[in-house]
């Protein structure tokens, strides 16, 4: 079938609309447009593609940078030839029509078309997914995504710690962790670290079955000599990190932390004293 091509069309996708550049079998403009990003534009789209080119679907090629999104699963849907190509390996293909580095949707429209006409090997054909294969993908996507975000907040944590309270860091390489969350609600500072009792880190390290610690190791940590702040950076710094933990941090340790790791955290007062700790 992709023998069959007799016309090339280039998508420049965008959020808002996508300018397209249909291309004749010998690689000569034939005309171009934009259309809506929505329901009613993306039919426009393949009504547009059919009229002007009288052909099959099947006779159509598109190239496009995204391998997946509604552009794509409608060209699908409706027997379009679909190629997808890396935009790192597109900016090699622009070279050859300008070195002009200013972004231009009928160019780059016009380049994909092109490319794919001349370099189809270039090219990864796409095809439709088994709605499980998408639906597994979607999770996995949601996956790093959610650990990308994990991993910014828990530097951000890390970065408030190290203003006034590095020790504490010496403790874990992941501060994001449950169980170092629960420490930090019960143990915000080194004036707390000072009162706090050996039975109440205990608990806590039993509670999250944290064995490469024990109590004492924790309390020798916490109780190291403290740094020099100007008045307020304490506060500063805990209302800082128990927003952190509202928002995100906090609520992975609801979920899997101690009962109410979480929530303690967010009523953490913000003078840093923790609530409920024990003398």
């Amino acid at each position: 079938m992709i023998d069959d091509v007799q016309w090339f069309v280039g998508i420049d996708w965008a959020t808002q609309s996508h300018r397209i550049c249909l291309l004749d079998v010998e690689g000569r403009h034939v005309n171009e447009r934009d259309f809506a990003h929505g329901g009613a534009g993306l039919t426009e789209l393949r009504d547009w593609l059919l009229e002007k080119t009288k052909a099959a679907p099947g006779q159509i090629a598109v190239a496009i940078e995204t391998p997946h999104g509604p552009v794509v699963e409608m060209l699908l849907d409706h027997g379009f030839l679909v190629f997808a190509i890396n935009p790192k390996q597109l900016d090699r293909f622009r070279d050859r029509f300008t070195v002009a580095g200013a972004k231009d949707d009928s160019r780059d429209a016009r380049v994909l078309g092109g490319s794919l006409r001349t370099d189809r090997q270039a090219f990864r054909r796409l095809v439709v997914d088994d709605p499980l294969v998408i639906e597994l993908r979607e999770w996995s996507r949601i996956a790093e995504e959610l650990q990308q975000e994990r991993t910014r907040l828990a530097n951000r944590v890390r970065q408030q710690l190290w203003r006034y309270y590095p020790q504490v860091i010496e403790l874990t390489d992941d501060v994001a962790d449950d169980w170092f969350l629960a420490l930090w609600q019960q143990v915000p500072t080194p004036a707390t670290a000072a009162k706090v009792s050996e039975k109440t880190i205990t608990r806590i390290l039993k509670d999250h079955r944290i064995r490469r610690l024990d109590a004492a190791t924790v309390l020798q940590t916490l109780r190291k000599t403290s740094l020099f702040v100007a008045p307020g950076t304490t506060e500063a710094a805990c209302a800082h990190i128990r927003t952190i933990a509202a928002t995100a941090l906090g609520q992975s340790a609801d979920q899997g932390g101690a009962p109410g790791s979480g929530r303690a955290l967010r009523e953490t007062r913000s003078t840093g004293e923790p609530v409920g700790a024990e003398p």
